[in-house]
């Protein structure tokens, strides 16, 4: 029985490790969305050496390759975005394992919610290579890893909890091809998301942020799961301090872009007390936490202040 396309699974890589793209391959090689209703776009961004064909056709037969020259996941995904044909994408990171029906659940849920621009996991389960020293537990949301408890759907600015991370994130064609004209548009945007080493963030939540634009909600489902895999490198706290900075800059830079009157915060002697008080009262790993989270901010202003 023949399907038509419906979704464009989307896999943007820069230098992979072998034995965890091969795992995100095989994942979607099982799928129980029958192979001809959707297809598998691989983007290559600069990989050295370039990414083979007869490798990426372990996910699905008729894969196919592109090549991006401009290093950063923000041009990746604008030359999938570009290159897909389906109605639905769906981001998978080369590090991801969906579970068997995702993308079944993922096409599903774009039925049953017309309204939603755009969605994606609620349950992501970790696999750690090393597994993370107790202290860092309370920042390990950066890693886009746990539950939530139940779907949640809004169309409210800055929602989180109804706003998905990339991994797994599913989008509208629609939806994708007004954010790829937004980044064209204003370029300040191409500084969100990962840039080689740069561990920038919030691309996702300015797609999410693009479907209420679009006049449409944002959602997150538990029913959509998949499998992060932690290298060791993740859990160490230097990396983790890199992360915390980059997604506050991040952060500060996508409210900039969505508020042209946003102002960096007035520090008179009185609020400048306050915050050497309560840095004064955190723990160490908290105050270094903390200390990444301003950095961010500051760099993000710095960056923002010839517009």
């Amino acid at each position: 029985m023949s399907h038509a396309l419906q979704l464009s699974v989307i896999v943007c890589t820069h230098n992979p490790r072998a034995d965890f793209l091969s795992r995100t391959l095989a994942a979607l090689k099982a799928q129980t969305l029958p192979a001809d209703a959707w297809e598998l776009l691989v983007v290559d961004n600069t990989c050295i050496p370039p990414l083979p064909l007869a490798l990426i056709q372990q996910g699905h037969a008729d894969a196919r390759v592109v090549v991006e020259p401009a290093l950063g996941l923000t041009h990746a995904r604008m030359r999938g975005i570009a290159e897909a044909r389906g109605d639905i994408l769906v981001w998978v990171d080369d590090d991801n394992l969906l579970d068997s029906d995702y993308l079944a659940v993922a096409a599903s849920l774009g039925r049953e919610h017309p309204n939603l621009g755009v969605w994606g996991c609620g349950h992501f389960i970790p696999e750690w290579e090393q597994s993370p020293a107790p202290e860092l537990t309370p920042y390990l949301a950066y890693l886009a890893v746990g539950q939530r408890t139940g779907d949640r759907w809004s169309n409210r600015p800055f929602d989180y909890d109804a706003l998905p991370a990339g991994a797994g994130l599913c989008v509208r064609a629609t939806v994708a091809r007004r954010y790829m004209e937004n980044v064209r548009e204003d370029p300040r945007r191409q500084a969100l998301g990962r840039t080689g080493a740069g561990l920038g963030a919030c691309e996702d939540f300015d797609l999410g942020l693009t479907a209420l634009d679009c006049g449409l909600g944002t959602g997150v489902f538990p029913r959509l799961r998949l499998t992060h895999l932690m290298p060791a490198s993740r859990v160490e706290e230097s990396y983790l301090l890199r992360l915390v900075e980059g997604h506050a800059r991040s952060t500060v830079l996508l409210m900039a872009i969505r508020n042209p009157e946003l102002q960096p915060p007035k520090l008179d002697w009185k609020s400048r007390l306050r915050t050497w008080r309560r840095r004064r009262s955190l723990s160490p790993i908290e105050r270094t936490i903390h200390d990444a989270q301003r950095r961010g901010e500051a760099s993000a202003w710095h960056a923002l202040r010839p517009h």
